[in-house]
């Protein structure tokens, strides 16, 4: 449904779900990402601001954005093969 009440015509409608898989595959994407950064010990704190645990917290959240950033420019390719093999089922 639009805004006004009325059923979203189809072609909107399917659209709306283009963009909706289209942002899934990149957000899971973007957590492959950032679990192998994890893994790589990409953003490991290296105690620059006097270590302890917020420097290990704040780490985390600029690897994320690493890793989001990474699959949103085309990444390694998981997110457009999972959106190519799937786009043609959502409109079923």
């Amino acid at each position: 449904m639009d805004i006004s009440g009325m059923p979203a015509p189809p072609r909107a409608e399917a659209q709306s779900r283009t963009e909706a898989l289209r942002a899934a595959t990149v957000a899971l994407e973007a957590t492959f990402l950032d679990e192998m950064l994890k893994a790589a010990r990409f953003g490991e704190p290296r105690n620059a601001f006097g270590g302890g645990e917020g420097e290990a917290q704040f780490s985390s959240f600029l690897r994320q954005e690493h890793a989001r950033a990474l699959a949103e420019n085309g990444g390694i390719g998981i997110a457009e093969s999972i959106f190519e093999a799937m786009k043609d089922r959502i409109h079923d």
